[in-house]
This record gives structure tokens, C-alpha cells and sequence, in this order.
């Protein structure tokens, strides 16, 4: 193309234009047992030690909102959208009306999280509409869930958002044996490659079963008879007698009953049977043939 410029012929810009390298999919980012941990006993702190009315009412405004970021993987969108008649305590389920995608669906509620929301409840009182969280007697806004959440997270050392509480609930789920197709529509994924992102990230399933299934290979192969490199070895006066009785079992005259008797003492020897009360049988020493000079 520099030659065809460099000629004065008109280049068409597509052409000048090179494809660069498609950015791989972001891996979803979770909290920690320990982190969630931190973070549960913070806000249970918070409700805790609420010095007034007004403290204790956000201490479990906070806290629900945790708990249903965490446990039942809202988006901060929903969670502000969230309305009275959504809810269903006793059913221990909500419904998110028009989610990501404008779709509805439903989500359940842990035990933890539906007393949650009843002790928030309790202390709502009455506004102007009926979403479910008011903050200073107006409807909660996301801006205000992102930095009420981050700020509880700076004060333990745990970076995290609600986005971030979301990702930990699917893996922790993916993680205790739930369905991934479950998962796909407790989140509200459309397609489920979405969902499969979590297991790309952390699948404990996953690593459970190769421990397990490498144990079971490490454990059949100690079953194998060992190798041994050399045979074992006989000790001298054991080794002395077999050769003793092997010569003797060559000689070519011995009789039937001698030539018994010599199998049966080779027997005790190998067997580790002591035979010294069984004298090896006396031969007269074997003939050699007598050459014969002839003198011419």
C-alpha cells in the first residue's frame, strides 16, 4: 500500500485501518469466605451497638441490602427498584420486575435474609412511595447503595461493590454443587455462557473431583507389587549345600533310591528346613576313564 501511495493511487482508508486484538472476556471477581465473613460481622456490629433510632434504622437498612447483594445476588438496580408487594416473607421469595433484559424472575431468600428484611421492616415506617428501602423518607438510590456498601468495606480492608457481592454469591453457589443451569436463572443470565464465566474463575467442584479422583489413582498404584531390582539373595551354607547336592544328582550311576533321596534333601533347602540331621549320601567318587598307551 506504501508503493501505491507513494504513486500517487487513491488508498481507500478501510485498508489503512488494522484490526487490533480482541480484548479478552473480564473474568468475574469474588470475596473470600474470610472476606464475607468480615464484612457479615460488621454490619451485625453496626446493628448491634446503634447508639439511637435513626443509627439502629440504617445499621438494618444496611444490613438487608448486604444481605440480598450477597445471598441473593441482586443487581443495585433491583435492589432500588425494589417494591412492597414484591415480597414474599413467607414464601421466603421476591420477585425483580423488568431485571437486566426486561425480564422478570424470582429469587429466593435464605432464612438469614427474610429476618433481615422483617427486622428493616419493623422499623421502615411510612413514605411517599412503596419501594421497599427509604433513606430520609425518599426511595434509595444506587449511587447510595454503592457508597454505603464500599464505605463498610473500607472500614474492614475489603475492597468490594455490590457488583462484586453478586459474582461471590454464583461462585460460592457453583462452588457447593448447585446446578449451573440453576444458576443461570437465579442470576437471569440469557444465555448461559454468561454464567459459565464462574466457573472459569473458581470451580471447587471441579477441583474437589481431581483430588479425589488422584487420590484414587495414587492409592491403586501403591497396590502394585514393587519391583524388585536384584533376586534375593541365598546365604552361603544353604548356597554351599544346593551346589553340593546338584553335583551329586549328575553323577550318571547313581541309583533310583539314591537319586530320591538327594531330591528330597534339595527340597529342605529351599523350603529353609534344616537338614543337618540328614547326612548327605556318601558316593564312591566318579570312574575316570584309564587311557591306554600302545606303543608302536
Amino acid at each position: 500500500m506504501i508503493f501505491l501511495q507513494d504513486q500517487g493511487y487513491p488508498i481507500p482508508q478501510t485498508l489503512l485501518r488494522v484490526p487490533t486484538l480482541k480484548q479478552p472476556d473480564a473474568l468475574p471477581r469474588y470475596l473470600t469466605d474470610e472476606q464475607v465473613r468480615l464484612l457479615r460481622d460488621e454490619f451485625e456490629r453496626r446493628v448491634a451497638q446503634a447508639k439511637n433510632q435513626a443509627e439502629l434504622r440504617d445499621a438494618l437498612l444496611d444490613r438487608a441490602i448486604f444481605f440480598l447483594l450477597w445471598q441473593s445476588a441482586l443487581r443495585k438496580g433491583e435492589v432500588e427498584d425494589l417494591l412492597l408487594e414484591d415480597l414474599d416473607l413467607v414464601g421466603r421469595r421476591l420477585t425483580v420486575r423488568q431485571g437486566k433484559g426486561m425480564k422478570d424472575r424470582t429469587v429466593f431468600l435464605t432464612d438469614t435474609t427474610v429476618q433481615t428484611l422483617q427486622a428493616y421492616l419493623a422499623v421502615r415506617g411510612m413514605g411517599p412511595t412503596s419501594h421497599l428501602f427509604l433513606y430520609r423518607n425518599q426511595p434509595l438510590s444506587k449511587c447510595l447503595i454503592h457508597g454505603r456498601i464500599t464505605a463498610v468495606g473500607e472500614k474492614v480492608g475489603v475492597k468490594v461493590h455490590s457488583h462484586r457481592l453478586r459474582h461471590t454469591c454464583a461462585t460460592q453457589l457453583l462452588n457447593a454443587g448447585c446446578r449451573i443451569t440453576s444458576i443461570q436463572k437465579f442470576l437471569g443470565h440469557k444465555k448461559l455462557n454468561s454464567t459459565l464465566a464462574y466457573a472459569r474463575v473458581h470451580d471447587q467442584t471441579v477441583a474437589d473431583d481431581y483430588y479425589l479422583a488422584m487420590s484414587s489413582v495414587e492409592n491403586r498404584l501403591q497396590l502394585l507389587p514393587k519391583e524388585e531390582d536384584d533376586a534375593p539373595s541365598i546365604p552361603e551354607p544353604e548356597r554351599v549345600r544346593l551346589l553340593t547336592l546338584a553335583d551329586r544328582l549328575s553323577e550318571p550311576d547313581l541309583s533310583p533310591e539314591t537319586r530320591l533321596d538327594l531330591v528330597a534333601q534339595l527340597r529342605l533347602v529351599l523350603s529353609g528346613k534344616e537338614i543337618e540331621a540328614i547326612p548327605l549320601i556318601d558316593l564312591p567318587p566318579p570312574k575316570v576313564p584309564i587311557s591306554v598307551q600302545v606303543s608302536v
